[in-house]
């Protein structure tokens, strides 16, 4: 497989990680209110938290994410100075890739991060329980 290739397929997994945090976030806020019972899974809520606080934490001490690490040593490998020029990967390069002091972008994960765990307080996960034919029996 292409340099080039895995690079595109780096930035479609970056797109997909940004996807489940704010479309998570997004479905934690209206599936509370809405009664929707997979928001509260807790292996899934515990993952989405997990995402943000990586992602915050990074931008707080200064680490660039691994994926645009990844994704530009692989642009390099195959010879591109800059982003290519597909239609898809043009613009899921416009979706993730902003020209904004780091500030910006600190802020802007540290407040997702807050809206998370609000989300946490507010929409509590819950754990799975055992069903009481489904306990395995004491000896």
């Amino acid at each position: 497989m292409s340099s080039a290739l895995l690079a595109d397929l780096v930035l479609a997994v970056h797109v997909a990680v940004v996807l489940f945090v704010v479309g998570g976030l997004g479905a934690i806020a209206l599936g509370g209110p809405l009664g929707w019972q997979w928001v509260r899974g807790f292996g899934w809520r515990v993952l989405h938290l997990a995402a943000i606080g990586f992602v915050a934490l990074g931008a707080v001490v200064g680490w660039v994410c691994p994926l645009t690490v990844w994704e530009d040593a692989l642009r390099r490998r195959a010879g591109e100075a800059a982003y290519g020029t597909g239609f898809v990967q043009y613009w899921l390069e416009r979706f993730l890739y902003h020209d904004w002091p780091g500030w910006v972008f600190t802020a802007l994960y540290l407040a997702v991060l807050a809206l998370a765990l609000i989300g946490w307080r507010l929409v509590p996960p819950r754990r799975a329980r055992l069903r009481d034919n489904a306990r395995v029996p004491s000896a």
